[in-house]
């Protein structure tokens, strides 16, 4: 009997460490800062490697059923529905006797489509290389062409700074033209048109984020490249950020300057500060981490949403427009000149930049920066501010019953997990966190908006989250509409992906949309219920300690429990309200109700009934098997209670 009570004892203590770990990443009830609601378990849809990825790279479209990933020595050719391989390509790294340090992988850097074929590039045992990918003709398999030098597309390792963009048959891209990864800069690497490369003092020591095609269908040869980087700040100052955050931008028809002059190097290339703060303090957000741009039919209106990160541990999202970003570029000064300004304007796209005047190439040479600053449209603070660790962001634009257009950012964060933040109006509402791994970071991230669904890549699987994800508010109407998820809606067959008939109120979240449907459609269909929360008995004896425990559905709800006349607060335990009883006395036993309540919306959560209950005396001169059993069950489950009850009065305490 000893060494049964000793093992509750041990297991307690376990518990007290489970609990005491569990607490620190748990969401604090009530505040509209965390998310809604966190999924229960780990989503396991998708493709595991067979061999964890230290890097993993992938190219999606949109139309396509099928997605290319890379990783080290080969691309995965996958079905996008099953995630079965398709086809596997082999690519380890040529000339390995080269190799002067570390193993002589091949880790795949880029996957760009590319003219009339797929074009991959990897690092190739610290020897950049590329190779074309030809579709495959009348079912024969794809053929591998080894296509030329990747010096300036890949990185030389993995962990460097890279980037890629291809446009219109052009390649782009940012990649270390030495093995130190030093010489970075955006390049015009391939293609129809004429190679062209960045001048060395434009910037310092820079970080590529993103680059991105901004089309003009009215003016396609004033269409532009914007680059978002960030880059040493020249401020030695010891309170200045060692980190300043820009977007440039080249001219897409822009083909370097005359042989005389700037031959080879963009006769384009502006730059301007990107802000994300508070000016009024003169705090910022310095350090750019990731950006999604958001294009729209008129170039002015498209959105660049920015992930920064600071000094002092906090993430934000700054929004910007396009429009705003050109504004700058068309009408502010250049940092550092204060004589006239040449015709055409330093920046502006002509047709044949051959023949610029030797004034305008020279003015880009040496005041390529803006003096004013890229304000965001909310330009007296962030749009959302958290201090969760985001590290990536996308953005997908979803219709809502009320057909009206809403934007939801999709942000993952360094622990595996993905938040869905709504933006409706100038305040953002976290509507939920889902978990995707426990073990790995997101590598990579790219958005089916077709499909309503975000592909994600870790070093030991693939996840696919499904954007639509109604069943976890599917408990009642209010429930739904509480949810402000402008991807699911309240219909007759309860929490459904979103219906044009369907009950939602996304910018408010107010329940009465619910009354005034059950009223309206009361005679025409039938509407779902809550279903009624079942009553648990449990028998109790005197002087034990005990606690009743009912589930977390939402975050920004408060929970209360209910006996008799008396309330009590929830003790947040991970995603549970515990009520903590240290001595069950005669007046603890009857009925306990937990009632959560957000907005004006309440409802039952769970319901108990407590009766008292006799222990059978243990000294029992018949000493049975039956009885010796029925007693270690009943002193167990003491024990047991009596352990939790001190791991969670020592923790809540």
């Amino acid at each position: 009997m000893m060494r049964f009570v000793f093992i509750n004892i041990w297991l307690a203590g376990d518990f007290l460490l489970v609990l005491s770990v569990g607490l620190k990443d748990t969401p604090t009830l009530g505040s509209k800062d965390n998310p809604r609601v966190l999924s229960k378990d780990i989503i396991n849809d998708g493709f595991e490697y067979q061999v964890h990825q230290n890097h993993s790279v992938f190219f999606y479209h949109e139309d396509s059923e099928e997605m290319y990933v890379g990783g080290t020595d080969f691309v995965l050719k996958l079905d996008v529905d099953d995630y079965h391989v398709i086809e596997t390509f082999p690519l380890k790294a040529t000339g390995q006797q080269q190799c002067k340090e570390g193993p002589c992988e091949n880790v795949i850097t880029v996957i760009e489509k590319f003219q009339d074929s797929l074009f991959v590039c990897g690092t190739n045992g610290h020897k950049p290389q590329c190779w074309k990918l030809f579709s495959s003709v009348n079912n024969q398999s794809r053929e591998i062409m080894k296509s030329y030098e990747g010096t300036g597309i890949s990185p030389f390792v993995y962990t460097q700074n890279s980037i890629s963009l291809t446009v219109e048959g052009d390649l782009y891209s940012a990649a270390p033209l030495d093995t130190d990864g030093s010489s970075l800069q955006f390049r015009r690497k391939a293609g129809s048109r004429t190679h062209v490369w960045m001048y060395d003092n434009w910037v310092s020591e820079p970080t590529f984020i993103s680059a991105s095609w901004i089309k003009r269908k009215e003016d396609p040869d004033s269409e532009k490249i914007y680059i978002f980087f960030r880059e040493k700040n020249s401020d030695q100052n010891p309170e200045a950020d060692p980190w300043i955050s820009r977007v440039a931008r080249v001219c897409k028809v822009d083909e370097g300057g005359s042989k005389r002059f700037f031959q080879n190097m963009w006769t384009s290339f502006l730059k301007a500060r990107l802000v994300c703060g508070f000016p009024d303090e003169s705090l910022y957000f310095n350090r750019l981490q990731d950006v999604y741009v958001m294009h729209d039919d008129d170039w002015r209106d498209t959105k660049v949403y920015a992930l920064f990160t600071s000094s002092w541990n906090s993430t934000a999202v700054c929004v910007y427009s396009v429009g705003m970003i050109e504004e700058i570029f068309e009408n502010s000064t250049f940092k550092g000149y204060s004589k006239d300004i040449p015709t055409p304007r330093p920046g502006t796209c002509v047709k044949n930049s051959r023949h610029l005047p030797l004034a305008t190439v020279n003015m880009v040479k040496d005041y390529p920066e803006m003096t004013d600053w890229v304000h965001s449209t909310h330009s007296k603070a962030p749009f959302y501010i958290s201090s969760n660790n985001y590290t990536k962001i996308a953005v997908d634009r979803v219709q809502a019953a009320d057909q009206r257009m809403y934007n939801i950012l999709l942000l993952s964060t360094d622990s595996g997990k993905i938040h869905k933040v709504l933006e409706a109006g100038s305040k953002p509402f976290i509507i939920s966190e889902t978990q995707l791994s426990s073990q790995s970071n997101i590598q990579s991230m790219k958005l089916d908006s077709k499909k309503k669904k975000l592909v994600v890549g870790f070093s030991e699987k693939i996840s696919t989250v499904d954007l639509q994800r109604c069943q976890d508010y599917n408990v009642s109407c209010e429930d739904c509409v509480l949810a402000r998820d402008p991807y699911c809606a309240w219909t007759k067959f309860g929490c459904t992906p979103t219906d044009p008939g369907g009950v939602q109120d996304v910018m408010n979240g107010e329940i009465s949309v619910c009354k005034e449907q059950n009223q309206t459609h009361r005679t025409k269909r039938e509407t779902v219920s809550p279903s009624p929360v079942e009553l648990t008995v449990h028998s109790v004896p005197l002087g034990v300690p005990f606690y009743l425990s009912c589930p977390i559905d939402s975050y920004h709800a408060i929970y209360t429990w209910k006996h008799g006349d008396e309330s009590s607060p929830c003790l947040q335990m991970q995603s549970n309200c515990l009520h903590l009883i240290p001595s069950m006395a005669q007046e603890n036993y009857g009925s306990y109700s937990c009632v959560s309540e957000e907005k004006e919306y309440t409802k039952e959560v769970k319901n108990y009934q407590l009766a008292e209950q006799r222990i059978p005396d243990m000294v029992d001169r018949s000493n049975t098997p039956d009885t010796i059993n029925d007693a270690s069950a009943v002193v167990s489950q003491i024990w047991m209670n009596l352990g939790l009850a001190v791991a969670l009065m020592g923790i809540l305490r």
